[in-house]
């Protein structure tokens, strides 16, 4: 915690509350810190060559796994987190996914909003929790 308020104040930022962001800016920053923790992740497992860690990471981070995820653990957000998350699903994204249909990509902005809330709230543990419970959905798809 200490070494990110160092990161603000270096950088002179200065958040305004998580809740008064557009959910597609949340979503935004979201994106980001879910890449950074997978890849965090993936390279701490085992030393490979980078186009394998993109190809591994890639199928982390991308629309419909993303959508499985949050559909998985849904259930487990709180009320602010779900409201969050419904601001992001239904928020109108001029983007188009590559490879994902429309229902994905909207579930998947949604959890990417949630993630970005809890990274701007600076709720690291609830973040942190979130991630590991949605990673566990698509180890536990792997598994069986």
């Amino acid at each position: 915690m200490e070494q990110y308020k160092y990161f603000k104040e270096k950088f002179d930022i200065k958040h305004k509350e998580p809740e008064t962001y557009s959910p597609l800016a949340l979503a935004y920053i979201g994106d980001g810190i879910f890449d950074v923790m997978v890849r965090t992740i993936e390279v701490s497992r085992v030393n490979k060559q980078v186009n394998k860690y993109h190809k591994d990471v890639s199928k982390i981070v991308c629309a419909p796994a993303q959508a499985r995820m949050i559909l998985a653990i849904e259930e487990k957000l709180t009320e602010e987190e779900h409201a969050v998350y419904k601001r992001g699903r239904n928020a109108n994204s001029y983007t188009k996914a590559k490879n994902a249909s429309r229902k994905d990509y909207r579930n998947a902005t949604g959890f990417e909003a949630v993630l970005g809330y809890l990274y701007l709230k600076e709720d690291f543990t609830r973040l942190a929790d979130l991630v590991k419970m949605a990673l566990d959905v698509l180890e536990n798809d792997n598994v069986n």
